[in-house]
């Protein structure tokens, strides 16, 4: 028997032959790493050899107990494409892969500004809302080959780009700092269908405390953003499993919304 390499670079391979082939995994493709720090070196290995540009960076919620078993409330990854947002029944198509898993999320979506200062690695509230130059309202399309992602937890959500694969982005929300919105009742709807409301508000210091995670988080990475990439501030009605072939809808309080269909992914 030839036994695997459980190497970072070695499981991110793995993860990304997957995604070029539009195949699904049916359980983490070596050793699940034991810390986030060990994850966020399979991430690493996967960013480096995946050779794309990143438009901008995912951050999702880990909630109790595994906060406390991995020492952090929140977790990141890249992402790496992104569609104009669909208004007034437009749906831009967002590809999934289809054996794997698949979800459409509510989001606030945060651009960055400025790249954050050099050798900061702490940083208020105020200062992470000053490196924000835009919220907008969008839809993070979760989705990984590999199909059981979340159930078995962070150092696989980690491992494989966050479990992103693009997001779709709505309209720009004026004057975002004065308007409320992390108060905003956000409800997803898949054909039609309600099947999750939230606020940001209900966030550990809402979506701004998201900027502020992943600011501290790439500093401790030494990873630089850059002005124009975008935050995905986390599913704001939460995670609810979609399939291909379905269509995604998120409102944002009584003004805003966006759509999108999901279609099979296929592969290279």
């Amino acid at each position: 028997m030839t036994l695997l390499s459980d190497a970072p670079a070695d499981i991110a391979g793995r993860f990304l032959a997957a995604r070029r082939a539009a195949s699904g995994l049916s359980d983490y493709p070596g050793m699940l790493p034991e810390t986030l720090d060990a994850a966020y070196r399979v991430q690493d290995e996967a960013i480096a050899a995946w050779n794309q540009p990143i438009i901008g960076w995912k951050v999702g919620r880990i909630n109790a107990p595994l906060d406390a078993r991995y020492g952090a409330d929140r977790l990141a990854g890249p992402i790496f494409a992104s569609a104009p947002g669909g208004t007034d029944g437009a749906a831009p198509a967002m590809p999934v892969f289809g054996a794997g898993f698949v979800a459409g999320e509510a989001e606030f979506l945060l651009r960055i500004a400025r790249t954050p200062p050099q050798g900061h690695s702490r940083f208020t509230l105020e200062e992470a809302a000053d490196l924000i130059e835009a919220v907008h309202v969008g839809i993070e399309i979760a989705s990984s080959p590999l199909e059981p992602i979340n159930r078995i937890g962070p150092p696989a959500v980690i491992s494989d780009f966050g479990n992103n694969n693009g997001l779709v982005i709505g309209a720009e929300i004026p004057d975002w700092r004065t308007s409320g919105f992390e108060g905003w009742e956000v409800e997803t709807f898949i054909d039609g269908i309600s099947v999750g409301t939230g606020k940001a508000a209900n966030f550990p210091n809402g979506a701004i405390g998201a900027a502020r995670f992943l600011f501290e988080l790439m500093a401790k990475r030494g990873i630089a953003l850059q002005p124009g990439q975008w935050i995905s501030s986390g599913a704001v009605s939460g995670v609810h499993d979609a399939r291909p072939g379905q269509r995604v809808e998120a409102r944002f309080g009584s003004h805003y919304r966006v759509e999108c269909s999901l279609t099979e992914m296929r592969g290279a």
